[in-house]
């Protein structure tokens, strides 16, 4: 399937699965899913990255045993709005994901979502080491919960 606007999404997930959100970095991917009435984001450990085929192999393994329906991506847009080499690169990654697999993408944006993240670990006392093997989940969890508390605010999510 092809990457479909936020609303399409929503409509794609059937009853009883979950949604995964993703924040892509260049040595990790971080996952976040879903409960199945797609309404709170859990995040989960990261992928450590390698080449894309290992790392699409790992991804669509962990999407399968969590009964991901549909994925949103953060797209990493410069503060002014534009798209810079990140965002590029995330715009491949899914052009590439989507050939291996049904299952839906949906972009939604990440400004400050690591910071947000960081923020949150930082409040929660959590130690520098256990920030960076956590940050691109937590980010990846902000990411998911925006785009949950987005949908919730449409009539038809497949959740009802």
């Amino acid at each position: 399937m092809p990457v479909v606007t936020l609303e399409e999404l929503a409509r794609s997930v059937a009853r009883g699965q979950t949604i995964a959100g993703l924040d892509l970095g260049t040595r990790t991917i971080g996952i976040a899913v879903s409960d199945i009435g797609l309404r709170l984001a859990t995040p989960r450990a990261v992928i450590r990255r390698k080449k894309f085929t290992i790392d699409a192999e790992t991804l669509l393994s962990r999407l399968k045993l969590e009964n991901v329906g549909a994925c949103v991506i953060g797209l990493p847009v410069n503060m002014d709005g534009t798209e810079g080499p990140r965002a590029q690169s995330t715009r491949a990654f899914v052009r590439n994901m989507v050939e291996k697999t049904g299952i839906p993408f949906a972009f939604w944006d990440e400004r400050l979502s690591t910071v947000a993240a960081e923020r949150t670990l930082l409040e929660m006392d959590v130690s520098r080491k256990k920030r960076a093997e956590r940050i691109d989940s937590a980010a990846a969890a902000f990411i998911l919960q925006g785009a949950l508390d987005r949908m919730s605010s449409f009539s038809d999510t497949g959740s009802e």
